[in-house]
């Protein structure tokens, strides 16, 4: 197994492999198309705006490289904004495209007097508890959040959690080999370990507290 963490230049990289060391394995930057070379799964944490992200992805080529290597049906873990670039457009960044893997518009909380951004522990409510990617993580985990957009996906088959933010909102997505978590599971301890382990198809107990 090796395990590839995309470098943008802006994502939490630190965390996200720290998370993936816990677990046993050291995983690999991923900052070219060539690095993704004999690569099992793939990781794209998720700090900045989508737009600059966009066009770093591009600048170094990324952005088919992961078109394709989600075509293929290989492991792909979005984290964030590595989220809500799979969708068509966010209003954050008119006019720039996102990998349009999904269908769908990434949209910002309202400005209605909660606080923005959403930030801190809430619930994930699982759409289908008995998906082994949720294994051992009941039907409503606590999982750790910073953002103020989400994306609104087109076909709701593919929501696989949900969360409420005054919105309702799809925190994740499940498509083939692909996961998606608006949340992030390098910051919830031992829930985002154990949902990390579960991707990665570690064996029960490899998160254990």
């Amino acid at each position: 197994m090796t395990i590839g963490i995309i470098d943008y230049g802006a994502g939490n990289l630190r965390s996200v492999a720290n998370a993936v060391q816990a677990l046993g394995i050291e995983p690999r930057i991923v900052a070219a198309p060539d690095d993704m070379t004999g690569l099992s799964h793939l990781i794209l944490p998720g700090v900045g705006s989508f737009g600059d992200c966009m066009a770093e992805l591009e600048k170094r080529g990324l952005t088919a490289a992961i078109r394709e290597w989600v075509a293929s049906g290989k492991p792909y873990f979005g984290i964030c904004l590595g989220y809500q670039i799979l969708f068509d457009e966010s209003i954050e960044s008119p006019g720039i495209p996102g990998l349009g893997i999904f269908k769908g518009k990434v949209r910002r909380f309202a400005e209605d007097g909660r606080k923005i951004p959403h930030m801190g522990w809430n619930a994930a409510h699982a759409t289908h508890p008995d998906d082994p990617i949720w294994q051992g993580l009941g039907e409503a985990p606590y999982f750790y959040f910073v953002h103020s957009y989400f994306p609104i996906p087109t076909d709701p088959s593919i929501v696989a959690m949900t969360t409420d933010y005054g919105d309702h909102f799809a925190s994740a997505v499940r498509s083939g080999a692909v996961v998606a978590t608006q949340f992030h599971p390098e910051k919830s301890q031992q829930a985002g370990l154990r949902l990390l382990a579960n991707f990665l198809g570690l064996p029960v107990g490899t998160a254990a507290e």
